[in-house]
């Protein structure tokens, strides 16, 4: 309802049209506090694919603007009845999420395991004894420390999805504010399209070797996975979840064999080739690429347990999630390790080589029936059991995919996850069957570049939560307003969609590229070697990860410090309302040394506040235009229609939710309030608030007080 002051002090009500009597109330922390309610009153939870397509990420129910929106909706809700996970971006309630069981913490290892017990991870491990011209020892350590360090990114990222029930770069919005993070989204995006092309290209090469002579053409191979995986991340979360629970039995049988079979070929004894400084460089480089490879995973990590519930223990999550990643990487690198290093001694392995590593793969079951390699039964079951198996290790970039297209913005938001999800497919199927004869070249290139973005992202998104959210951080100005403690508490998660709310991103930008800047100088890559890079060795070392990371880490701190540091004095400058906004004849007394420290921030921080001088009255709240139900003890105000300046769906409006200063001239005191509804009757600068922020402001007040000042940044009319 709209709210109208009357001539004592007294209101009365307005009835609003019919339109607005059907809308729902959109404030956020209540349809947390319903969320939390429900999840106490129902004995069972819903399963992901029964979220409601016509709630918004509030909880509200939206109003079809038009015919593509409503057209959405019925999809949507055609997605449901057959079982289909319609939710896309928005955030998973608590009592959305599943019941938590010893099975939910088995699932993470199943999942990792699946996924990187794929033939995509023995090929990288065949680059070491090829390209990097490295021993078998030397890259299997290279390729256990690298596995290492990227696999604790990962499950560091993956504790965020139950405590927050945000998806993974909803996240990096918290670190990195709402336009700077389209730059991690858009990267992540690369990534994860061009590991699915690797993907198909790999599965591609294997089902071409284990055909007739090579009788089944790679393109068949490369479209026959893509569909398939395409049909399993259409269904959704559950379905996903489901597929990789099992998948990794058969790929763990399969490569079991291959290493027994293959395994009396390894060479063991050459040792890395080159001077020192050049098995340093490539030492270096070949743990920067199983590094990049794990840690690129960080980018959808959250992605995969957004329906485990806030009571799941991080550090149990974590651990499990590092043994099972490590674990899986480790024993499938050293597989291509050892097949690659006896390419020299054994034709079989050197023709196959010549022909594809996917071929090489389908010889290294030769021992396993006869010599005869791609003419046995067993061999070929196998390879073709391994071929499949890339369908696991495609599947969780191309779910990723459709939820990132998503979070570019509240446009892409408003087309389902699976029309993203076969517009990824496409896109990443188009490619592979473009390159399908420079797998190693991509390999080299590509991997070890989109590692660079992924680290540096992970060490600022660190120093975030540690150094400025948690209880041993600074702490400035920011943080969970009931100051609660514990993992990932200090983050307000139902912000996520609120621009306005969230960081604004500067200092991570800047961090971001000064760390990008060192990648650049140190990285080692076929068409560039940076000049530090290029002073180990003959082909350089690349430590672009180590040195972007390292200058990111450096950087921020101080840069977000005074990014906190100078907002929050302008905050308090503008929501307090000093006497520079609210008595216009008295001089501005704001300390210059605000303006000297950070002219920077201030370039980039300061918002337009606007400031008016009106009556100030109260009335009694209910459902506000804005959609918002409010009693009498909140510190609500509804603001002129000259103010407020609704359109067709007073629910939209901008300044819903907003908050306005209140200053008192007689008093010397200042108030805050949300904007939560329109006062009919005010004139243009006059205000109404509830009963009780009335007592606060005017202490005796008679139901009308003159001369009150407020303002706000988002008020302007």
């Amino acid at each position: 309802m709209f709210s109208r002051p009357g001539p004592s002090g007294t209101r009365w009500m307005v009835l609003m049209s019919h339109t607005e009597t059907m809308l729902k109330p959109s404030n956020i922390s209540d349809a947390e506090k319903a969320s939390r309610d429900l999840h106490h009153q129902k004995a069972e939870v819903r399963s992901p694919t029964d979220s409601d397509p016509d709630l918004d990420s509030h909880g509200r129910d939206p109003i079809p603007t038009s015919k593509f929106a409503t057209y959405t909706r019925d999809f949507e809700r055609t997605l449901i009845k057959y079982n289909i996970e319609a939710r896309g971006v928005r955030r998973v309630l608590p009592h959305e999420c599943h019941h938590l069981t010893w099975r939910s913490y088995l699932q993470p290892f199943l999942l990792w395991s699946s996924i990187n017990l794929a033939a995509q991870n023995v090929t990288l491990g065949m680059l070491a004894p090829t390209i990097y011209l490295l021993s078998f020892r030397d890259a299997s350590i290279c390729a256990f420390f690298g596995s290492l360090i990227g696999a604790a990114g990962v499950s560091y990222i993956a504790t965020f999805g139950p405590i927050s029930g945000n998806r993974t770069l909803i996240f990096a919005r918290y670190t990195f504010g709402w336009y700077p993070s389209k730059l991690i989204v858009i990267l992540n995006l690369i990534v994860l399209l061009g590991y699915s092309m690797i993907d198909l290209v790999i599965a591609g090469q294997i089902l071409s070797a284990v055909s007739a002579n090579g009788s089944m053409s790679i393109v068949v191979g490369i479209i026959v996975v893509a569909i398939i995986g395409w049909l399993i991340t259409t269904f959704g979360i559950s379905v996903f979840h489901t597929y990789q629970r099992y998948a990794c039995i058969p790929q763990l049988i399969a490569y079991s064999v291959l290493y027994g079979v293959s395994s009396h070929n390894y060479d063991l004894a050459s040792p890395s080739q080159g001077d020192s400084r050049t098995v340093i460089g490539n030492r270096i480089s070949f743990l920067s690429l199983t590094l990049a490879a794990a840690i690129t995973y960080g980018g959808a990590a959250a992605d995969f347990f957004v329906y485990y519930p806030p009571s799941t223990l991080p550090v149990a999550l974590f651990s499990i999630s590092l043994v099972s990643l490590l674990c899986s990487f480790t024993f499938t690198y050293c597989i291509g390790i050892g097949l690659a290093s006896g390419i020299a001694s054994v034709p079989t392995y050197n023709i196959a080589y010549e022909t594809s590593q996917g071929a090489l793969i389908v010889a290294g079951f030769t021992d396993a029936t006869s010599p005869r390699a791609f003419n046995t039964g067993f061999g070929k079951f196998l390879a073709v059991v391994v071929a499949l198996g890339l369908v696991a290790n495609l599947t969780p970039p191309t779910y990723s995919s459709g939820i990132d297209f998503q979070v570019l913005g509240k446009n892409f938001q408003k087309i389902p996850r699976v029309i993203w999800n076969t517009v990824g497919v496409v896109i990443y199927t188009v490619c592979a069957l473009a390159g399908r004869g420079h797998l190693a070249e991509t390999f080299t290139n590509f991997l070890a570049l989109m590692g660079y973005w992924v680290i540096i992202w992970m060490g600022i998104t660190l120093e975030e939560q540690f150094f400025f959210r948690s209880r041993f951080g600074f702490r400035v100005g920011i943080g969970n307003k009931e100051g609660r403690r514990g993992w990932g508490q200090s983050y307000d998660w139902a912000l996520w969609d609120q621009p306005e709310k969230l960081p604004h991103g500067i200092a991570s930008l800047i961090a971001f590229l000064v760390g990008w800047a060192g990648a650049i100088l140190c990285m080692a890559q076929k068409w560039y070697i940076g000049p530090i890079a290029l002073l180990v060795g003959e082909y350089g070392a690349d430590m672009g990860n180590f040195v972007g990371l390292s200058w990111a880490v450096l950087v921020y701190p101080p840069l977000r410090w005074l990014e906190i540091k100078s907002y929050s004095l302008i905050e308090q400058s503008q929501n307090s309302f000093q006497k520079v906004s609210f008595h216009p004849n008295s001089r501005p007394k704001t300390k210059m040394r605000t303006s000297i420290l950070t002219p920077l921030a201030l370039l980039f921080l300061t918002p337009l506040t606007h400031a008016y001088t009106g009556d100030l009255t109260y009335y009694d709240p209910g459902m506000g235009s804005c959609g918002i139900q409010s009693g009498p003890n909140d510190h609500i105000v509804a603001l002129s229609r000259e103010i407020m300046q609704n359109g067709a769906n007073p629910n939209a409006n901008p300044k819903c939710g907003s908050m306005i200063g209140i200053w008192n001239p007689n008093t010397k005191t200042k108030h805050q309030a949300k904007i939560v509804d329109t006062c009919v009757g005010c004139k243009a600068h006059d205000i109404d608030v509830s009963p009780a922020l009335f007592k606060e402001i005017a202490p005796g007040g008679d139901g009308r007080v003159h001369g009150i000042n407020w303002g706000g940044d988002r008020v302007g009319g």
